[in-house]
C-alpha cells in the first residue's frame, strides 16, 4: 500500500528534521534539562488530559515539586503557559525550553501528556521518561497513521523508553503492547476496573467521578502514585479535592433548568462513553428528560470514524445536532454526509446546522426543555476553530454562556 510505504519513509525525515535539527540543538542550548527531571509520560486515545492532570494534582498535594504539560496548557509553579492551538505535545525546541524552565524552578517531577503524532514526529527527541502509562488505544488518527498497528507502534516508540510501564488490562491494546515489552527488560504494572484498591481510594474515586471511564483514568493515576509510595489517605484526599479539567465533562450553571455539558469527546469511544454517562445521569433524575448531543467531525482527519460517530449519536442520544468541528479545507456538508452515510434508521432524530454557533443556539433555545441534558462535544477547552487554513477564535463554553445569557 502506497500510503503505508510513504508513512514509513517519513519517519527518518521527522527524526532528522525535528529531532536532530530542532530537538538536539535546543537540548544542548538548555543543558539537557530532561536528564534533570523525573518524567512520567501518559498517552492514550482518550483520557490522557484527565489522567495527567489528576496525577499532577495528586503529586502536588503529596508535597512533590511537580510540573505538567497537557493539552490544556503547561503548568510550572504558579504559571500557566499556553502551548499552542490544537497542540498536546509541543514542538521539540519548545519542549526543551519548558523543561529548562522547570529545572530552573527546581521541579522534580514532570507529568507529560504525549500523543502518537508527537512520538512519530520526534518531538520527544532526547527525552527518557522514568514511567510511561497508557489509558487506551482505540480507533483514531488513522488518516495520519494509516493503520491501527502503525498508530499503536507510534505510541509504543515512546512508551518503551521507560523501564516502568503501566498498562490497562481492560483495553484492546493490552496484549499487543505487552508482547513488545518483555518482562526481562521492563517492569510492567497493570490496572483495571476489577482491581482491589484501598477502600478509602475506591470510595474517593466513586464519589468524585460519576463516569465509569474516569474510574479507569483515576486508577492509572493511582497506580503510579502508589508506585511512587504516596500515602493512600493523601491520594484519596487529592482525588476528592480534584477540580474539574476545563472542557472535560464541564457542567455550565444556568437558570433554564437544562443541564449543559461541554466535553472534548471527539472519538467514537469517547463520545459513546460520554453519552452513556449522561444517559445514566438522566435516568437517575426525576424529570426523565431528553438527551441532546451537538457534535461534528474534524476535516482532514480520520474519515473512517465519521459514520461511526454519526451512528453513536443516533443510537445513544434522543436528538443529535450535526455541525462543524474544525472543517479545515474540507466541505462541511461532505463531512456531515459521511457521518450519515451508514445510517439505516434514525434520520428523524438528526438536525443539521453547519454553523456551530447556530447549532448550539438551536439545541439550547429550541430543542432543549427543562429537565433535558445537552452535551456539546468535540472542542472542549479549545480556543479556536479552523476554517480553511485560518484559526478563528472560538470557545464552546463562551457560546453556551452567550446562548444561555449566563
Amino acid at each position: 500500500m502506497l500510503a503505508n510505504l510513504l508513512y514509513q519513509l517519513k519517519k527518518p525525515y521527522h527524526w532528522f528534521k525535528t529531532g536532530w535539527l530542532k530537538g538536539l540543538p535546543a537540548a544542548i542550548k538548555y543543558g539537557f534539562p530532561a536528564r534533570k527531571l523525573k518524567i512520567i509520560a501518559i498517552t492514550g486515545t482518550d483520557g490522557k488530559t484527565t489522567t495527567t492532570t489528576l496525577l499532577y494534582h495528586i503529586l502536588k498535594a503529596g508535597g512533590k515539586r511537580v510540573a505538567l504539560i497537557s493539552t490544556v496548557a503547561a503548568y510550572i509553579g504558579d504559571q500557566e503557559i499556553e502551548t499552542g492551538l490544537h497542540v498536546t505535545t509541543p514542538e521539540a525546541d519548545q519542549l526543551q525550553k519548558l523543561m529548562a524552565q522547570m529545572v530552573k524552578e527546581k521541579i522534580e517531577y514532570l507529568v507529560l501528556e504525549f500523543t502518537s503524532h508527537g512520538a512519530y514526529q520526534s518531538r520527544l527527541f532526547g527525552i527518557k521518561p522514568k514511567i510511561t502509562g497508557v489509558t487506551n488505544i482505540t480507533h483514531e488518527h488513522l488518516d495520519y497513521h494509516v493503520t491501527y498497528q502503525n498508530y499503536l507502534e507510534a505510541k509504543l516508540s515512546f512508551i518503551n523508553q521507560a523501564k516502568t510501564v503501566v498498562l490497562n488490562r481492560d483495553d484492546q491494546s493490552f496484549f499487543r503492547l505487552k508482547k513488545h515489552l518483555p518482562s526481562r527488560q521492563y517492569h510492567i504494572l497493570t490496572y483495571g476496573l476489577d482491581d482491589t484498591l484501598p477502600k478509602i481510594i475506591t470510595q474517593a474515586i466513586k464519589n468524585r467521578f460519576p463516569e465509569i471511564y474516569n474510574h479507569s483514568n483515576a486508577r492509572l493515576a493511582v497506580t503510579i502514585a502508589r508506585f511512587l509510595k504516596l500515602d493512600k489517605a493523601a491520594i484519596a484526599t487529592a482525588i476528592s479535592n480534584f477540580p474539574s479539567v476545563p472542557g472535560r465533562m464541564q457542567f455550565v450553571p444556568n437558570k433554564q433548568g437544562i443541564e449543559v455539558v461541554v466535553d472534548f469527546a471527539h472519538t467514537p469511544q469517547a463520545l459513546s462513553e460520554a453519552l452513556s454517562s449522561l444517559r445514566r445521569r438522566l435516568n437517575r433524575s426525576r424529570n426523565r428528560g431528553k438527551l441532546i448531543a451537538v457534535f461534528g467531525c474534524a476535516g482532514l482527519r480520520d474519515r473512517a470514524k465519521r459514520p461511526m460517530m454519526g451512528q453513536i449519536g443516533v443510537d445513544q442520544a434522543d436528538l443529535a445536532v450535526f455541525t462543524a468541528e474544525d472543517p479545515r479545507t474540507e466541505d462541511i456538508w461532505t463531512i456531515i454526509r459521511q457521518m450519515k452515510e451508514q445510517l439505516t434508521t434514525g434520520h428523524h432524530k438528526i438536525v443539521t446546522l453547519t454553523d456551530r454557533h447556530q447549532a448550539i443556539e438551536f439545541a439550547l433555545t429550541k430543542l432543549a426543555k427543562k429537565g433535558d441534558i445537552v452535551g456539546i462535544f468535540g472542542k472542549g477547552p479549545e480556543k479556536s476553530m479552523c476554517y480553511g487554513t485560518i484559526e478563528k477564535p472560538w470557545s464552546d463554553l463562551a457560546e453556551v454562556k452567550k446562548c444561555l445569557k449566563t
